[in-house]
């Protein structure tokens, strides 16, 4: 008996919540390429002291992805930003020029509210 066979292997025994791997078929197919995404761009100031930022809601993509996005976009706008549960902050008001980069990366996007 050698070595690698005396070494205890990772086996699950019980679980509860299904699989812990990110590569799950679940949020792969929930993935849609960007020309099949419906996204939505506004400007709020609720409950933020009166301090706009552009909202971007409709994404149906990984977070890996939606991060990479919310970089290039603070990029582009020159302010900062964060992502909230599928949806991307961009500080200030940048709907004109979020809309071009998106429809140049391919998502129907469109500006929403007033």
């Amino acid at each position: 008996m050698s070595a690698q066979d005396s070494a205890p292997k990772a086996r699950i025994v019980y679980q509860e919540f299904g699989t812990d791997s990110p590569d799950s078929p679940q949020e792969s197919a929930s993935a849609l390429p960007p020309q099949q995404q419906n996204i939505r761009v506004q400007a709020s100031r609720a409950g933020r002291k009166g301090k706009t930022v552009t909202i971007l809601t409709g994404f149906q993509t990984s977070p890996a992805v939606l991060q990479q996005l919310l970089k290039q976009l603070k990029n582009q706008c020159g302010s900062g930003g964060t992502l909230k549960e599928n949806s991307i902050e961009i500080q200030g008001d940048h709907r004109q020029k979020i809309l071009q980069v998106l429809l140049g990366l391919g998502y129907k996007a469109k500006i929403s509210g007033g």
